[in-house]
């Protein structure tokens, strides 16, 4: 087995059902003695690999499935590879297939199956029987194989996918939605063998506030700290079970704390065994300090290790006092944040793991410390990283613009919402439970379901939405402009800097295209759109940002990350502050500049910065806009001081922690722009721009953002086109065709395009990637390189 680990995230990479187990012991055993091991403990055991895929526009019987065109394919999977404008996204049925061996450790062992997300509605086969059926995208299920597997041969798993409109699930048809769903098996699928004593899965339990382990924390305090730890355990076997329940809490390594418990369960049995752990001298999480613990929750049997499972967990509170201001930990705490859709470009939603982490450091790295999942359940990795890296989250149930009032649907979303606490009830980042149909006008019979959902599942945590009668009122910054009221309640404003600047109306229909302002005043700018739109996008952001702290909101989330597709249009949404491929705009260096110089991480970009919002060319502008964090600025041209300056203090910059800084030039000279921050004195961040010459080269950079590539990633390679001096030559539309040589996968289906002098090729890694090289050519300037990345 292959252990990756990067900032604290472990992924188990398994090649095949026949490989390594997570649970693979830090000392070398022989291999009956691992066998042995297998046979005693619970393992997972990752079944992303050796898949049969096959996809028709038209649902086939089983029987009619042998003249469709199958392929093998691995796990995480698209039905289509997407050009970068999506407006005509695969929707149809899809069919995974694949074998699985019933294997002899298996005997008198339980054997599930859990699915982290099948995009739309699921039926599941195995060998030509129907064993389940689950509607929705975004959540995981779990199975019992148990009694359907045949020993002794291999047995046939079908699973079949339909991603076509559902007045069941919502949301809006495609064709009038505001983002992608896409389709297919996009997540990890992990087979699950557990002993007839064992923890249950959450989503197999199906037991409301239960199933599995749920941590929660009665006494927060860094003296001493008090984590309830509830657990399920079913005892499947014939007869009935003693043993002992181990609740050790490890942090850096180290055990701080281990209570056991000897329990007994009659044959057929299922109990929940709630113990507590106390923790002096705890180190709590926060978004500054995300400290974390592991809990290792062990069952004992005859004095054999029966089975283990991590939990990874973070003692925190999150409370409001009587002006609804939010304390952490008691400290009072302003959340600035950011709205994110988790679409790739060409692989929508088919990302990894490692992918997913990318994206998170990205944000906490953009000066965010909140993140509104956007509007669905997000990955388990990206709820990891948020955990990591200090990122507060507002998790979301699937809903936007659409409600149906059947009582399928009702059930259905409802149902989601106890789905989604039970997946994510154990993530220290989730502030709250957005269990609400975003912009969806709710009956307050429909949110009083939700609300006591929400009670039921996690007793004295929080619900949001975007209607009042939820503990924390979300509203976006358009609908506050018409429809604004003192709020008596925690108060959020859930998105602006976008709409509000593209169209007037603040209405609940925006595939509508009735009053659109004009194109240079819109915060909808692409990366190649050129220095005036995107600085014009920055005032938006800063107008708005500053608006926003003027009201009693505990946070603020902009919309949007990054740039994405929407399912009716024929362009990008381009309000992101970063590229749809993760390039930066010069807003992402404003919302960076408001954190403060103090606050520093090796977990992603912080403490001290400086940026100049310029390409520095003829047809820059003259007055130069400079983002820092720190107290004065100076700007030099060419080695010569323009003037040292303290940041601006207009009618767009009063309640801004870091306003930007503005120098004003007599005119233009070719040549070095160089600002110098500093702090009490002290120079603490430098930033150049330089006039570009012409093309003279091409060079390559991987983006890792902290975490390095692994076997089945997908990531981001960058092709940059520089002077004869080495600077970046900020040119729009220049074709870099990508090659590849070795365990690695161009992704693009068309040939990438310059923005801002930046191209990039999506590449899918294989299992043996090392030694892989990419090539790089622009023919347009004659340039080409070749680099081995990895």
């Amino acid at each position: 087995m292959h252990k990756l680990i990067y900032n604290g995230l472990a992924l188990a990479v398994v090649a095949s059902l026949t490989g390594c187990i997570n649970s693979t012991p830090s000392v070398k055993t022989s291999d009956a003695t691992q066998v042995q091991q297998i046979q005693n403990q619970a393992v997972k055991i990752n079944f992303n690999q050796n898949w049969q895929f096959a996809k028709s526009e038209e649902n086939l019987a089983n029987d009619k499935l042998a003249a469709l065109n199958w392929q093998t394919v691995g796990l995480p999977h698209t039905p289509k590879i997407e050009p970068l404008l999506v407006n005509d996204q695969f929707q149809g049925y899809v069919w995974y297939q694949k074998n699985l061996e019933f294997k002899p450790e298996w005997q008198n062992k339980k054997v599930l199956i859990r699915f982290e997300a099948a995009m739309n509605i699921a039926d599941i086969y195995l060998n030509g029987e129907k064993i389940g059926h689950h509607k929705g995208g975004y959540l995981p299920f779990t199975l019992d194989l148990t009694d359907k597997l045949q020993a002794g041969s291999d047995n046939t798993l079908l699973v079949k996918l339909d991603n076509t409109d559902s007045d069941i699930t919502g949301p809006k048809p495609l064709d009038i939605l505001d983002f992608n769903t896409y389709g297919g098996l996009y997540r990890d699928v992990n087979l699950l063998i557990k002993n007839p004593l064992h923890i249950t899965d959450e989503m197999l339990s199906a037991t409301q506030a239960g199933g599995g382990v749920f941590v929660t924390f009665p006494q927060v305090a860094k003296a001493q700290s008090k984590v309830n730890v509830q657990t399920e355990i079913a005892n499947d076997s014939q007869q009935a079970a003693s043993f002992d329940l181990v609740q050790r809490l490890v942090y850096q390594g180290e055990v701080v704390a281990e209570v056991k418990q000897n329990k007994q369960l009659t044959a057929g049995q299922k109990e929940h065994i709630n113990q507590q752990v106390l923790v002096k001298n705890a180190q709590l999480w926060s978004p500054n300090s995300p400290n974390l613990y592991q809990l290792e929750t062990q069952i004992w049997q005859d004095d054999k290790l029966v089975e283990s499972k991590q939990t990874q967990i973070g003692i925190r509170e999150f409370k409001f006092n009587d002006k609804h201001e939010l304390l952490i930990n008691g400290e009072k705490t302003f959340l600035r944040g950011v709205n994110r859709h988790q679409e790739y470009p060409h692989v929508g939603y088919a990302t990894s793991p490692q992918a997913d982490y990318r994206d998170a450091v990205k944000i906490k790295s953009a000066g965010f410390d909140y993140v509104r999942l956007s509007h669905y359940p997000h990955s388990p990795a990206f709820m990891q990283a948020a955990d990591e890296l200090g990122l507060v989250l507002i998790d979301a149930i699937l809903g936007w613009q659409y409600v149906n009032e059947t009582p399928e649907f009702e059930a259905q979303v409802v149902q989601t919402c106890r789905d989604m606490i039970r997946r994510d009830r154990n993530h220290a980042s989730v502030l709250a439970w957005e269990c609400s149909l975003n912009e969806s006008w709710m009956k307050d019979e429909l949110i009083a379901k939700f609300n006591q959902a929400v009670d039921d599942e996690y007793p004295n945590s929080y619900s949001a939405g975007w209607q009042l009668g939820y503990d924390i009122y979300l509203q976006a910054r358009q609908h506050r402009m018409k429809h604004y009221e003192t709020p008596t309640y925690p108060y959020n404003v859930s998105e602006y800097g976008d709409w509000e600047y593209y169209a007037q109306n603040a209405g609940l229909n925006q595939d509508s295209w009735a009053d659109l302002k004009e194109s240079e005043r819109t915060s909808r700018q692409l990366l190649s759109a050129g220095e005036k739109p995107l600085l014009q996008q920055a005032t938006n952001l800063q107008e708005a940002h500053n608006d926003n702290l003027q009201v009693p909101a505990f946070a603020d989330g902009y919309w949007v990350m990054f740039d994405y597709n929407r399912g009716y249009a024929d362009d990008l949404e381009a309000s992101g502050i970063m590229s749809i491929y993760r390039l930066p705009k010069y807003s992402y260096y404003f919302y960076q500049s408001q954190r403060d110089a103090d606050i520093q991480s090796d977990a992603y970009q912080s403490g001290p910065m400086v940026h100049i919002a310029s390409e520095w060319t003829e047809n820059s502008s003259t007055n130069v806009r400079v983002f820092s964090n720190a107290e004065e600025v100076e700007l030099w041209l060419n080695d010569k001081l323009i003037a040292k300056q303290q940041p601006n203090s207009d009618k767009l910059s009063t309640h801004l922690p870091h306003p930007p800084f503005e120098f004003e030039l007599a005119e233009f000279k070719p040549g070095s722009l160089t600002a110098k921050a500093f702090i009490d004195g002290k120079q603490v961040a430098t930033h150049q721009v330089t006039t570009p010459g012409k093309v003279a080269s091409v060079e390559l950079s991987l983006d890792t953002s902290t975490v390095a590539a692994a076997a089945n990633d997908v990531v981001f390679v960058y092709a940059k086109l520089l002077d004869a001096k080495g600077h970046l030559v900020p040119a729009n539309g220049v074709e870099i065709e990508f090659s590849t040589q070795g365990d690695i996968e161009l992704i693009n289906p068309q040939t990438p395009f310059t923005e801002q002098g930046i191209a990039t090729a999506v590449i899918k890694t294989g299992s043996d990637f090392k030694q892989a090289k990419i090539t790089a050519t622009s023919k347009q300037f004659n340039v080409s390189t070749a680099d081995n990345l990895f």
